[in-house]
Formats: C-alpha cells, sequence, structure tokens
C-alpha cells in the first residue's frame, strides 16, 4: 500500500483525503494527527510543514507542494537535500488565479477606486476612461500561471508584455528578460501584475527602483508572494502619487500585523491571500498523477529545480 502525509494547518484535510481517495482507493492517507509508523509514509503533500517533518520521514521518496510555488518546502534548513519537489501545476488554480489578475487590472482601469471614494462623499462625478487598446499590462513571471493572465487580460484588447527571467516566447505577448528588459517593460506598463515564484533573485524585486521606471500613477497587483515588495517603497511611492493605486493579495507577514500602514490606506485594496486556492478536487488528480509516476518509475513532470527556485 502507498501511504502519503498531508500537513498544513490552512488546508481542509478531510476534503483532500476524500478526493486524493477518489482518484487512488488504495492508498493510504495520513495526517500529523495520526502519522503512525513514520517509516511507512512514501510521499509528503505539504504546505508549510513544521521543520523537521519531512526528514523525519526515511523512506519518504518525494515531497508534493500544496501551492504553486516551492518556498515555503525549501524553507525547511532540516529538508534532505536529495528529495525530490513536485511543483503543484493545476489548470483551476491557474484560471483563480488569471481571475483575479483581470479582477484587479480592471478595478483600476475602469477607476472602480476613485467611484468608491466619490460615493462615500456622496458626490456624483465621471471620469473619462482610457483607451484599452493603447493602455499595457506588464506580467512579471510567464510560467502556467503567468501565461493564462496574459491570454485572459490580451483578450479584453490591452497591450501585453511580459517578463521572466530567461528569455521566452508566448504568443500575442511581448516578451523581456533580464535585469535590462525588467527595466524596459515597467517604463511602458500602466500595470503590473506579480506572479513570480519566490527566489532568492526575486526577493525585493517590486521596489523603488522598478516603480520609479513605470509611468507616473500607475498601478500594481501581487497575487505572488509578499516577500517579493518592499513595503516601504510602496507606501513611499504612493503617498508621492508616483503609484496610484496597489492591489495586494499576499505580505512579508501574514496574517498582516493590525497596526500594518496598509491597512487604512487609501490607495492599498488588499485581500487576505485568496487570489488562488488549491481545489482539492482538481487538484487531487495531478497528485494521485505524480504518485504513480514516481511508482512506475515514469519521468515526473513539474519537478523544482532546486538550483533556480522553481
Amino acid at each position: 500500500m502507498t501511504t502519503v502525509l498531508i500537513s498544513s494547518q490552512q488546508d481542509p484535510i478531510d476534503l483532500w483525503r476524500a478526493a486524493l481517495l477518489a482518484e487512488m482507493p488504495e492508498l493510504e492517507v495520513r495526517d500529523e494527527t495520526d502519522i503512525g509508523n513514520r517509516a511507512e509514509v512514501d510521499y509528503a503533500l505539504v504546505y508549510w510543514p513544521p521543520h523537521g517533518l519531512i526528514a523525519s520521514l526515511p523512506n519518504v521518496k518525494a515531497v508534493l507542494s500544496i501551492a504553486a510555488g516551492c518556498d515555503h518546502i525549501l524553507a525547511d534548513p532540516e529538508l534532505p537535500a536529495e528529495l525530490p519537489i513536485v511543483r503543484m501545476v493545476d489548470d483551476y488554480l491557474a484560471a483563480m488565479m488569471a481571475e483575479y489578475a483581470v479582477y484587479g487590472v480592471l478595478h483600476f482601469h475602469r477607476d472602480m477606486h476613485t467611484y468608491r471614494q466619490e460615493q462615500l462623499a456622496r458626490r456624483w462625478s465621471r471620469g473619462w476612461p482610457l483607451y484599452t487598446p493603447e493602455t499595457s499590462v506588464g506580467i512579471l513571471g510567464l510560467g502556467a500561471i503567468g501565461g493564462d493572465c496574459a491570454r485572459k487580460l490580451g483578450a479584453m484588447g490591452f497591450q501585453l508584455h511580459g517578463w521572466s527571467r530567461s528569455p521566452k516566447s508566448v504568443a500575442g505577448v511581448t516578451c523581456h528578460h533580464g535585469p535590462d528588459g525588467l527595466v524596459e517593460m515597467a517604463g511602458q506598463c500602466r500595470y503590473l501584475v506579480c506572479v513570480l515564484p519566490l527566489t532568492p533573485q526575486t526577493q525585493g524585486i517590486i521596489n523603488a527602483e522598478l516603480i520609479n521606471v513605470m509611468p507616473k500613477g500607475g498601478y500594481i497587483v501581487n497575487i505572488a508572494r509578499g516577500g517579493h515588495q518592499v513595503d516601504a517603497d510602496l507606501l513611499a511611492a504612493l503617498d508621492s502619487g508616483q503609484l496610484g493605486g496597489v492591489f495586494l493579495d499576499v505580505f512579508a507577514e501574514e496574517p498582516l500585523s493590525p497596526d500594518h500602514p496598509f491597512w487604512l490606506h487609501e490607495k492599498v485594496w488588499m485581500t487576505p491571500h485568496v487570489a488562488g486556492e488549491l481545489m482539492p478536487r482538481s487538484c487531487a488528480k495531478s497528485v494521485v498523477a505524480n504518485i504513480r509516476r514516481f511508482e512506475a518509475g515514469e519521468p515526473v513532470p513539474n519537478l523544482l529545480n532546486k538550483s533556480e527556485g522553481y
């Protein structure tokens, strides 16, 4: 019998168990309250597992991420270096993230932030919208999620730009790469949407240097990781008018401290890390498919490149 251990403080373990068993009835699913004999655990399905947990499983064959990124796994200093880690790539997750990206861009593009303030002030004032075909959106990260964001925003008529660390080609997207390409792209885009993986190279990438090359009054939507943004630089740019607003779903500290300036800032729109939820009934299919591949000795897609961090 193949045994998988689920470890997550925020995911619905019962839903995951039911979804996994529906796809693979012969699977044994355990959680941290009932690990049993650790030597019997073959796979660990995790999100922010306690440090040392994976290392305590002597026969574990692979770690499966309950997230698009794997920074929550790599943060464990006791993580065995040789263990393969599988990224979560799920069409439904990508669709949810793209929905949020579209919502964030349209929120600012159609001046909903302004109309809300006018409503609260009981003022009937109309603005004049920008012409969408002449408005550029830049997407930081051109993987599965970034590609879906590009397709859906492109279908609305925006000019699409995308940035990645290495060269990529995406239909309908003007692609940029490397440090120079990042500056080149940011200088052309009214909106920037971040869907990058968090790595040492992308830590703090949304900073004063990047913000200051954007057209004045631009907007940022971050649905990737809080570590991508430098909070002090965002606040300074919002207060100076260099940024017209930000839509944030992720933060360096989660839950966000009640005394953080973001909470009450009139140009900050925020949500509690809900842009993309991993739905067990959808994700269980790819999890089980990868377990079957491991068991059969077949190649497994979406393995984490540990040197790159994604």
